[in-house]
């Protein structure tokens, strides 16, 4: 007997929030990369986990908070929590693979390219491992099309991603590239709701059981609490907000930035007396 599914049991809460987590754990892993590219290149690979971490981890926080809202009616929802930890695992690995292949190669090209189809995969794993952890009594089945569609959403929000995290620099930018990401991510997240669909086994009988959020709320404390500490690394960090190295001119008071100090000022050379070369005396000066 096919189930009735409801992604939305809590109307617009759920879609929103993880809306929001997804842009978060975006914006992180964006300023943690492009922090990386203007460090000493022995600081770069530890700038470059934190980024991958804190985008894994807003992937994963937004698939479980969207999946709070998501109910199959006679059907109590369990989660294999090995297996929803694996799917967080697989998530900041292979965004990791990505996000080091973009920081040492650039993002252009094939390594663009290879970042991004390792990125996105990385992000369907994620999603797909976490739904096998769902046990219900019944069994979940899935439209081939609508899933490679939600794959190839997910590759394509990777890249861009990716390419944000290098070539944009300012603030504005940064946040704006976090907002397109969550919109990619989220969408590729109800692609693949929709690829699926529950075949009840048994007669469907209404049935007691924890609700979802019940469920997930106390999995997802560790990956928010380790948001919240990348958060106050890249709030506290004063380079974070401009993506910039340091001036390394020294200004001097009251010399607008853009300007040369004195002591950088190019002094004028000493006027040196023309020559009449022909003659071999001084040409007359004017006073």
């Amino acid at each position: 007997m096919q189930g009735t599914v409801d992604g939305f049991n809590y109307g617009l809460v759920t879609p929103l929030v993880a809306y929001l987590m997804a842009c978060l754990g975006g914006a992180l892993g964006l300023r943690c990369t492009t922090r990386a590219l203007v460090v000493a290149r022995s600081w770069r690979p530890g700038w470059l986990a934190l980024g991958a971490a804190a985008i894994g981890s807003g992937i994963w926080t937004m698939h479980f908070v969207a999946m709070m809202g998501f109910t199959v009616r006679g059907a109590p929802i369990q989660y294999d929590k090995p297996m929803t930890f694996a799917s967080l695992g697989v998530a900041v690995l292979m965004v990791g693979v990505g996000v080091f292949i973009v920081g040492y190669r650039g993002a252009a090209g094939a390594a663009l390219f290879t970042g991004g189809t390792v990125t996105g995969l990385g992000i369907a794993s994620m999603h797909y491992l976490g739904m096998a952890g769902l046990r219900l009594n019944g069994t979940l089945e899935y439209n081939t099309v609508t899933v490679a569609l939600s794959v190839v959403i997910a590759m394509g929000a990777a890249t861009v991603a990716l390419w944000a995290a290098v070539q944009v620099r300012g603030l504005r930018w940064s946040v704006c590239a976090s907002l397109v990401m969550g919109v990619a991510v989220s969408g590729m997240h109800y692609t693949g709701m929709a690829a699926m669909s529950v075949h009840l086994h048994g007669s469907g009988a209404p049935a007691v059981g924890d609700s979802s959020a019940a469920v997930l709320a106390p999995m997802l404390i560790g990956p928010l609490a380790f948001l919240c500490l990348a958060g106050a690394v890249v709030l506290f960090d004063p380079l974070m907000v401009t993506g910039r190295p340091a001036a390394r001119v020294e200004h001097e008071p009251g010399v607008p930035a853009h300007e040369p100090s004195a002591r950088t000022r190019r002094r004028p050379s000493p006027r040196i007396p023309r020559r009449d070369l022909a003659h071999g005396h001084r040409a007359p000066q004017n006073r």
